[in-house]
């Protein structure tokens, strides 16, 4: 009896002990030993609590991949309400009337309490993948309509207990889909996603193939998603997780990925109340995109290398921007404010983002010259490792249009990334006209000053 009490004060001590090396984090760690975490977390802390400089980022390094005229980038930053193919007449109206008898989960905004009812959903399907015809063939439309009331109704259900069958959970999961007020990969993404369906890779002489550039479309999905709001994200993870796995299992369901991607793109993509006569030809783009997103998308949720060590070094600084110019710039970090953050190597993009209260103002003009230069100078090597494209000619006239390095930082014309649809033709014409027409009015009122000419 001895003998089995010590063995149980042992094991009780052996857990305490246990407890005590998962908790017990005050002490500095061993530097030869790795130290494990998640190598997202700084992309989540980022996103967290400096929301609009991680929007900036990633909206900056989406435009590198992808061209958005003025008015489509609006839309992707919401400065513009989104234009999408809308439909007119019965149809409309028709489904105004059946969005307003929504339920608390079903046709309403997205919340995480709705996310915990589909979960059920989700969680039973990934448990049937072998049923053919999955998500193809319909349920039955009253256990359907009895499913959707205990949803609605916050109700904990078993689905194991064989009162429903998966068919009946898979339609049930795109209705939700489709009721929901806005497509679960929103609006103002929609141009975003088909410009990235377009991305291609070039050949030895610079020119575009029709070959699918996959590296870039998985990097560009990657930026896309770190802009949809938290629910969105979620919910959209969970459920291309569960059709990679039922593609993974065509051979028993017979449901392949652009199957799927034929059920599930007029659910969350798609925009609202239109039919496929709206959507001018793009219907074969976007089910080819929601397919890319299934086969690949165990990638889709993970952050770019450079936004990653982009975050890191936001947090822990660089061990290579060691001069004076860069202390001066990050001093301003301790007292709560971003004086500047600037870009890894890796980082496609070089930025410098000021906060409320800067320390810049002690830096010296020459000192200030040369790390502008520097900083030039590393993306003009970026942009000459770009492949041979327009948009790269582009990147280099602007480049060669800036003064000598002779002249002054504050003469010099800083670098600025503007669309180059910014400014109108029409604009430019009323401009001068405005000028012309100013300079004839001072010439008739005498007001214009006459110089001698020069000796």
């Amino acid at each position: 009896m001895a003998t089995k009490n010590n063995s149980q004060n042992t094991v009780k001590l052996d857990r305490r002990e246990t407890n005590c090396s998962v908790f017990l984090c005050h002490e500095k760690p061993d530097a030869n030993q790795p130290v494990i975490f998640n190598p997202d977390f700084f992309v989540e802390r980022f996103r967290h609590e400096h929301p609009q400089i991680f929007a900036d980022l990633v909206l900056s390094n989406i435009t590198r991949l992808i061209d958005l005229p003025g008015d489509e980038f609006a839309q992707l930053t919401g400065e513009l309400v989104p234009k999408v193919p809308t439909s007119t007449g019965f149809l409309r109206s028709f489904n105004f009337r059946k969005r307003k008898e929504k339920g608390v989960i079903f046709g309403a905004p997205l919340t995480e309490e709705g996310i915990a009812q589909i979960c059920q959903l989700i969680e039973y399907l990934s448990k049937n993948l072998h049923v053919e015809g999955l998500f193809r063939v319909p349920g039955h439309s009253l256990r359907q309509a009895a499913l959707r009331e205990m949803l609605n109704n916050g109700t904990e259900i078993d689905l194991e207990t064989g009162d429903f069958h998966p068919n009946d959970a898979a339609t049930l999961l795109k209705v939700f889909l489709g009721e929901l007020p806005e497509p679960l990969l929103m609006h103002r993404h929609y141009h975003a996603h088909l410009k990235i369906g377009e991305l291609t890779c070039f050949d030895e002489k610079g020119n575009k193939t029709n070959v699918p550039d996959k590296a870039r479309q998985i990097e560009a999905f990657q930026l896309l998603f770190m802009l949809l709001p938290p629910t969105n994200r979620s919910l959209l993870k969970l459920l291309l997780d569960l059709l990679y796995h039922t593609a993974r299992s065509q051979n028993m369901n017979k449901m392949s990925a652009i199957n799927l991607a034929t059920m599930f793109a007029p659910h969350i993509i798609w925009p609202k109340n239109v039919t496929a006569s709206d959507l001018q030809g793009n219907i074969e783009k976007l089910n080819n995109g929601v397919a890319f997103l299934i086969r690949h998308s165990q990638k889709m949720f993970k952050a770019p290398v450079y936004i990653k060590e982009y975050a890191r070094l936001f947090y822990t600084g660089s061990k290579t921007l060691q001069s004076n110019d860069d202390l001066n710039l990050s001093s301003g970090n301790k007292t709560g404010s971003i004086a500047a953050i600037a870009a890894p190597s890796p980082s496609p993009s070089m930025r410098s983002i000021a906060g409320e209260t800067s320390s810049t103002s002690n830096i010296k003009p020459s000192e200030n010259q040369s790390y502008t230069e520097s900083c030039l100078r590393e993306l003009y090597k970026q942009v000459n490792s770009m492949p041979e494209s327009a948009k790269k000619k582009k990147l280099i006239r602007r480049f060669e249009k800036q003064p000598d390095s002779n002249s002054s930082a504050e003469t010099r014309t800083p670098f600025i990334r503007r669309h180059w649809r910014s400014r109108s033709v029409g604009g430019i014409i009323k401009q001068r006209k405005a000028l012309g027409g100013q300079a004839s009015t001072e010439r008739e009122n005498g007001t214009l000053q006459s110089f001698p000419p020069r000796s």
